[in-house]
């Protein structure tokens, strides 16, 4: 079974507060836990005291497979904690090599071959025109609906 590195909400009603713990990926989000790793309380006004994260322990569940969530991940990008699994550099875009160019000149496409391998569209047939509303009205009944006759 996996294990998972995230937050369990704890504190009162309107004034939550965070354990981060080690937890089984199947468990409910405030369920039993295997490890507590630290705490996190978002009202806390000195950002030094708000996250609290025992690094040593925290570098163990990664290094044993432990898949933090991403907020979590988050935190510990900010603590520096080493160990973490999804860090990838950045990818380079490739530029592509062959220029395009006009069909028929020497850098393109050969005479007679088509540039791109969409066919062409169709075109829509033209919108037919709307009747005016005066027309509309002499062809209506000249008693209002519902009424009685």
């Amino acid at each position: 079974m996996s294990v998972k590195l995230r937050f369990v909400r704890i504190g009162k009603k309107n004034r939550p507060a965070y354990r981060l713990c080690a937890i089984e990926s199947r468990r409910a989000r405030d369920g039993q836990y295997l490890e507590n790793l630290g705490f996190y309380d978002p009202y806390i006004e000195d950002d030094k005291k708000k996250i609290r994260i025992e690094k040593a322990r925290a570098e163990y569940w990664l290094s044993v497979g432990a898949e933090p969530s991403q907020t979590v991940l988050d935190f510990f990008r900010r603590e520096k904690i080493s160990g973490l699994i999804r860090q990838r550099p950045k990818r380079k875009r490739r530029k592509k090599s062959v220029a395009r160019a006009a069909p028929g000149t020497a850098g393109g496409v050969a005479k007679g071959a088509t540039a791109s391998t969409k066919p062409p569209r169709k075109q829509k047939p033209p919108k037919k025109p709307k009747a005016p509303k005066a027309e509309a009205q002499q062809h209506a009944p000249a008693s209002p609906p519902g009424g009685s006759e």
